[in-house]
């Protein structure tokens, strides 16, 4: 095919200008406009005809798999023919965006089709491209991130493996009881057995096994309120990535993992999984929770996962809700869960509401805005300390400090599990 440049249809624009001072100046001057249109109509025509042909066959290179969030390439290129003075260009589907004319942006989880490629090259005089096009063939699976757990992953499981340098290396705060030992400066004070330390005329602790095969169940809601997204990237996504950290950092400690996805029924259950050969199962897992435009059941949700638990478990919930009224029937499932599980509400601050509550009001529709959302971040408050109130523990913390902060609640959990 070929196609004017951008120079081509600038020049013949210029006719009209030119045609009109000369027609004003001379009436009969004007044919003289029409004859430089015609003029750079035959020059594109000739230049498309002096420009060499694409020869060749049109391939994409691309990656196969990338994260939510990155950027990457998507290169077209002749396969056995000549690329030399040839642009390329290809046109990449939703959900990924595009940055430029070949980087795209991963906005969220699923599959991008390779739409088409374009190849084209000027004529000598750049008036003309001579432009193939090729079907495209080929997609990207974007799926959570990963970059967390690979960056900060083995860094977390050192540290939570930094009570192997006791005395006693399975020493912890968990339930069963492994010693008496001396007590020592730094000791929690309610570990000291004061029966024993009266009968031994000493001051004696008792030190703890930590619990090993612990359950853990990272539970996500899927619904509408955690598919709006926070900092440029819904809140599933940065849920499901700071799930995988914990997760991975759970696996390796000997742990059992779930996941569990739910919005107005339940999805995905990943059933419970152990040893790292199961992360690659749990990430393919992760990548299937969809985003949901219907409000979540928490009631049908949790019942379920309930009734699938076997064992007491550490049950991490992602969620999100708007107001106290909303957020009704999730205290109601969860004042059921607490009775046989340890719950943990992880809640991202919301922290656009944040910045309009604190910021310097300009005019009286900023002071409103601030009034409205002073409000909303007080109802949440009550939210969160009804939460406090019936023994479940919540982890808030802004969205890109969420992964780190959840591991270390979850190190702390373990121990005292």
């Amino acid at each position: 095919m070929i196609y004017p440049t951008q120079r081509a249809v600038v020049l013949a624009a210029l006719g009209a200008p030119a045609g009109l001072v000369i027609g004003v100046a001379s009436p009969g001057g004007w044919a003289v406009a029409l004859l430089w249109v015609l003029l750079i109509v035959a020059l594109t025509v000739v230049d498309a005809v002096m420009a060499r042909p694409i020869a060749g066959t049109l391939a994409v290179d691309m990656p196969g798999v990338v994260g939510v969030g990155d950027r990457f390439d998507v290169r077209p290129s002749l396969v056995g023919g000549d690329a030399q003075r040839s642009a390329f260009a290809g046109d990449l589907g939703p959900p990924a965006e595009p940055a430029d004319r070949t980087t795209y942006r991963a906005t969220r989880r699923g599959t991008a089709r390779l739409n088409a490629a374009w190849a084209r090259r000027a004529g000598p005089l750049g008036l003309a491209w001579r432009q193939k096009r090729a079907r495209g063939e080929g997609s990207v699976a974007i799926l959570p991130n990963l970059r967390a757990v690979r960056e900060q992953g083995m860094k977390q499981f050192l540290r939570a493996q930094q009570h192997g340098l006791r005395m006693r290396p399975e020493a912890g705060d968990g339930n069963e009881f492994q010693a008496l030992t001396e007590f020592q400066p730094g000791m929690a004070r309610r570990a000291i057995d004061w029966k024993a330390s009266a009968k031994h005329l000493s001051l004696l602790a008792r030190e703890y096994r930590t619990e090993r095969a612990n359950n853990l169940v990272f539970a996500i809601d899927a619904g509408r309120a955690m598919s709006d997204p926070v900092g440029d990237v819904p809140r599933i996504d940065r849920a499901v990535s700071a799930a995988l950290l914990s997760a991975f950092v759970a696996l390796r400690s000997g742990d059992h993992v779930r996941l569990f996805g739910f919005a107005g029924r339940p999805s995905i259950d990943s059933g419970n999984l152990a040893g790292m050969r199961a992360f690659a199962q749990l990430h393919r897992a992760a990548a299937e929770i969809d985003y949901a435009a219907e409000e979540a059941n928490y009631t049908l949700s949790l019942v379920t996962l309930d009734q699938r638990l076997q064992r007491r478990s550490i049950v991490l919930l992602f969620t999100e809700f708007t107001d106290p009224t909303s957020a009704e029937l999730m205290i109601a499932a969860a004042r059921r869960m607490v009775r046989r599980h340890r719950v943990v509400f992880v809640l991202f601050a919301d922290t656009e509401l944040d910045d309009i509550a604190t910021a310097y009001p300009q005019a009286a529709d900023d002071i409103t805005r601030a009034n409205v959302a002073a409000t909303l971040l007080r109802e949440r408050r009550i939210v969160i300390e009804r939460l406090k109130r019936l023994g479940i523990d919540v982890v808030e913390a802004a969205p890109d400090a969420m992964p780190l902060a959840l591991v270390e609640r979850y190190l702390t959990l373990r121990e005292r599990a």
